[in-house]
């Protein structure tokens, strides 16, 4: 009978691990998950600002100290605009396969896990990446102090 129930909670935790990730719920409108709701809302937002290149929108969001993480650079917030406003980098899929929101005090991070569709430097690139936003409240809105491309060795 032992050998029975700890055969069944063996086969409990190997289902577990294995199920895939539990979504958020995006139709929760108060307290953790209203501020959930309301980041991941904000970094969705941010994507399409991204690809439609609204630096105006854009640089409301960008905290003026952000730092931008990319595979070959990094840089500050000025510098992140000039390559989106100049088409260095041309933003035009984010296909975003998970999302995650974890409090950090009043720091929300912000995790995607993503294949990317982009132009960079005039050639069409897809790339699987996790992306980490740091978002922290400023007065009554957030704003992004920092946003990092780690790329994948291998496909999603």
């Amino acid at each position: 009978m032992k050998s029975s129930i700890v055969g069944l909670l063996v086969v409990v935790a190997l289902l577990q691990s294995c199920a895939p990730p539990t979504q958020l719920n995006t139709g929760a409108t108060s307290g953790m998950d209203g501020r959930r709701d309301e980041v991941l809302r904000l970094s969705r937002d941010k994507w399409r600002w991204m690809s439609e290149r609204k630096v105006d929108s854009l640089a409301a969001l960008f905290d003026d100290q952000a730092v931008f993480v990319h595979m070959g650079a990094t840089m500050n917030k000025t510098q992140e605009l000039d390559v989106i406003r100049q088409g260095v980098i041309v933003y035009k899929k984010a296909d975003i396969q998970e999302e995650s929101v974890r409090f950090v005090g009043t720091t929300a991070i912000v995790l995607h896990r993503m294949r990317l569709l982009a132009v960079v430097g005039g050639n069409e690139v897809t790339n699987p990446f996790v992306v980490t936003e740091v978002y922290v409240p400023k007065g009554d809105a957030w704003t992004l102090a920092s946003l990092s491309f780690t790329r994948l060795l291998t496909p999603p």
